[in-house]
């Protein structure tokens, strides 16, 4: 049963980025050769909202955006998509969009070349949170980026202030982008301080490393420290290795990855949340839950977007149904 049908407008309201991504059109070679790039909506929260409306969930969005021709661009494509942006602001003192232009050397080696100088979405203040918004939801998600300068790291910490006064389930993507943060001790103080406070975590082992401040953290130690706080469910994803959920009361559960032909890296993780939530708000178990995002990301990551490539749930359940997995 999803929250909207529960009495809430919104199955969840996503917070944070959303920016530009200009993927490489020309695969197989370094950017430096590269001569065309294909515009579409990036940002790890933006993603996840669009992938989970495609998926039939209702989304909304709480970000600020330039205004510019990018600004538009963004909120007319995510209005399409059918989100809600009446939590969206327009920043009024000409800052940007940011812009991330990808590289797609082979399937093996991408790389990511990010603009995030002075950034609207990086600008979003307290004051612009809605507290009558966000108690609409059944879910607040919460990517990492956006704690990574003010004032859009105050902004999210009252969000999450007014989600859990709300009774609204707070979701934390970790969402590491080292580019935006100063040094490894601010993202480890941040990271931890939303952690404590959210119902599910979702990140890659190198990520929970990176919030522990700790190399070659084990899921043990992570789900010890988290579950001693508020956290009810915590995903690890491992890679190829497939990924892990585990429950504050004890249960454990794998989920391996699906074969695909990989044509870049990046926009799997947003998939894997979009669809790992969309299971999770239609009453479905986590096993289920870790097996569509595991779907979800198999397929972004064998097309050339991140935004449109996010797949309905017909493509994630045939895919399970009929597509083996890696490391059986």
């Amino acid at each position: 049963m999803s929250s909207a049908a529960n009495g809430k407008t919104f199955d969840l309201i996503a917070i944070g980025r959303a920016c530009i991504d200009l993927n490489a059109t020309e695969y197989n070679r370094p950017m430096e050769e590269t001569m065309t790039f294909t515009k579409y909506v990036g940002g790890s929260p933006a993603n996840i909202a669009i992938g989970s409306a495609k998926l039939g969930l209702r989304a909304g969005f709480i970000g600020k955006l330039a205004d510019d021709q990018h600004g538009r661009f963004i909120r007319s494509y995510m209005e399409k998509a059918g989100i809600d942006v009446s939590g969206m602001v327009v920043d009024t003192e000409g800052r940007k969009t940011g812009l991330a232009f990808t590289e797609i050397k082979s399937p093996e080696e991408c790389s990511i070349l990010m603009y995030r100088d002075d950034v609207a979405d990086l600008y979003l203040r307290a004051d612009e949170v809605r507290e009558d918004y966000i108690k609409q939801s059944g879910m607040l998600i919460v990517s990492g980026t956006a704690l990574a300068k003010s004032p859009s790291r105050e902004a999210v910490l009252k969000a999450i202030r007014l989600a859990k006064k709300n009774d609204v389930k707070v979701v934390f993507e970790l969402d590491y982008r080292p580019y935006t943060w100063k040094s490894a001790e601010e993202t480890s103080v941040y990271y931890s301080l939303v952690a404590e406070q959210s119902d599910i975590v979702i990140g890659t082992r190198d990520e929970y490393d990176m919030m522990e401040n700790a190399e070659g953290g084990s899921n043990g130690q992570t789900t010890a420290y988290l579950f001693a706080h508020s956290a009810q469910t915590v995903v690890i994803k491992h890679g190829v290795e497939g990924s892990c959920a585990y429950t504050r009361e004890g249960g454990a559960f794998r989920a391996h990855a699906y074969r695909t032909n990989v044509l870049k890296t990046f926009g799997a993780g947003d998939s894997y949340a979009s669809a790992f939530l969309y299971a999770l708000v239609t009453g479905k178990d986590l096993e289920t839950a870790l097996k569509y995002g595991s779907a979800s990301a198999s397929i972004v990551v064998s097309r050339h977007s991140s935004s449109d490539a996010m797949p309905g749930v017909e493509e994630i359940e045939a895919l399970i149904a009929n597509q083996p997995v890696l490391n059986s």
